[in-house]
């Protein structure tokens, strides 16, 4: 059966996540045990979804590899209840593994979190809608098009904020609508390569930052991303 066939390849790849060291926190493992990734990709890439690999999109886009996706949840430090800003939706799918953590089902829906993601590119906002309609997560998600790199003043502050994309610097809306002790998860640096910030917000003009380690991510486009 070709549900039970990726039931096994998923949690074949996150035990060897766990083997390796990357997948430590028990809430993302819980979480990427029980989203769907083949739901995330186009048909014709769904029997590579549980390749550790980021796979095509459309428009030129990616998702990004299991790995990195585990990585940057764990940064995040997530939790029941978090509101969270992704910048960069994709096709939905770190969006939703992210509202499996700060919104399960298991939990009484009047303490769930709540993800608000943007993307830029229109075509995408509807692939990630559909995924995410589809798969169960659209009461958890509202995905917005728009540019990235401005934030969504109407939700903030937001406890936790994730970009999907290579920025310069850390765009300035971003920090300002970060709440204080809130935790920041960027790629900066080049348009090729890029070193994985965390940021922690230590006052209302300040985050204090370290590098994750090296990265490499589609860049950022906005009005405070790169222009082209």
């Amino acid at each position: 059966m070709q549900g039970d066939k990726f039931v096994r390849e998923r949690e074949r790849l996150i035990n060897r996540l766990i083997r390796e060291g990357i997948l430590k926190d028990p809430k993302v493992i819980k979480a990427m045990l029980k989203v769907p990734r083949e739901e995330f990709v186009p048909e014709k890439y769904k029997q590579h979804a549980y390749i550790d690999s980021p796979l095509p999109t459309l428009n030129g886009q990616t998702i990004s590899a299991p790995h990195m996706v585990a990585m940057m949840c764990e940064l995040l430090d997530l939790d029941v209840g978090h509101k969270v800003l992704e910048v960069g939706t994709g096709s939905g799918y770190h969006a939703a593994v992210c509202a499996e953590i700060v919104a399960p089902s298991d939990v009484d829906s009047k303490l769930w979190g709540h993800v608000y993601s943007i993307e830029r590119v229109p075509r995408l906002a509807v692939f990630a809608r559909n995924n995410l309609e589809r798969t169960g997560y659209s009461d958890k998600v509202t995905v917005i098009v728009g540019d990235g790199t401005l934030g969504y003043s109407p939700a903030a502050p937001y406890d936790r904020i994730l970009v999907t994309a290579a920025a310069p610097n850390i765009p300035k809306p971003l920090i300002e609508q970060l709440a204080l002790n809130g935790r920041i998860v960027i790629p900066v640096g080049g348009t090729y390569y890029q070193e994985l910030i965390v940021g922690v917000k230590i006052s209302d003009s300040e985050i204090k930052t370290y590098s994750a380690g090296g990265c490499v991510f589609v860049p950022l486009i906005g009005r405070y991303g790169w222009r082209f």
